[in-house]
């Protein structure tokens, strides 16, 4: 299969903005985990696992804003 120079490049772009999505999403983790998981620690994690912690996150902000307790 090849490629025309103008695939190549949005190929070469879509995959750059994979991999920025993917480390947003792991330091966004290391922040709301204040410390419990380091980087590495969350880029070593499965998708999986990546899912289950960003659910438990996003059901204790949840609770925080039902409760009206202080998250930050």
């Amino acid at each position: 299969m090849t490629l025309s120079n103008e695939d190549i490049v949005a190929l070469l772009e879509s995959y750059d903005k994979e991999s920025k999505a993917y480390r947003d999403e792991a330091l966004r983790m290391c922040w709301y985990m204040r410390g419990g998981l380091s980087y590495e620690d969350v880029m070593m994690l499965s998708q999986q696992e990546k899912e289950i912690i960003n659910k438990i996150v996003n059901d204790n902000m949840e609770t925080t804003k039902k409760s009206g307790m202080p998250f930050f």
